[in-house]
């Protein structure tokens, strides 16, 4: 991946993390914060760390989001919470796949990481949006 591509998709990801903040319900709110902090960790992460250790921080954050979200659909039973949380746990599917295998990222990897990860960026966005709405529909009555 270029660094373009790599700036452009981090770029989207606070974006959309920081509409869910603003604009969500309370459940929108936690999922975009957790997220986002998750990513900023999983950057820094891959700061610090030797190259060897990005296949096993990637992992790390993927288990550690899939989680957290796991424990806000359960608080808050929102099912846009619950997809985000299932292409979070492919993603950690996919990587584990590859850490297991050792094999290199390839051009499967990558389409199937970036279509999984605008999934994600796309049930955070509807989300937010179905929340807004519907806040938005409860101060017009």
């Amino acid at each position: 991946m270029s660094a373009l591509t790599y700036y452009a998709l981090s770029l989207l990801t606070v974006a959309v993390c920081l509409f869910a903040m603003w604009k969500g319900g309370i459940g929108e709110r936690a999922g975009g914060a957790l997220i986002l902090g998750l990513v900023i960790l999983h950057r820094l992460a891959r700061m610090a760390l030797p190259t060897e250790f990005d296949p096993l921080a990637t992992l790390t954050s993927d288990a550690l989001t899939a989680t957290g979200l796991l424990i806000l659909t359960v608080h808050y039973a929102s099912p846009w919470l619950g997809v985000v949380m299932l292409f979070y746990a492919a993603q950690f599917s996919l990587h584990s796949y590859y850490l297991v295998w050792e094999k290199p990222n390839d051009l499967l990897h990558f389409f199937v990481n970036n279509i999984n990860f605008m999934g994600i960026h796309i049930a955070l966005v509807l989300g937010t949006a179905l929340a807004w709405r519907k806040r938005a529909g409860l101060r017009a009555t």
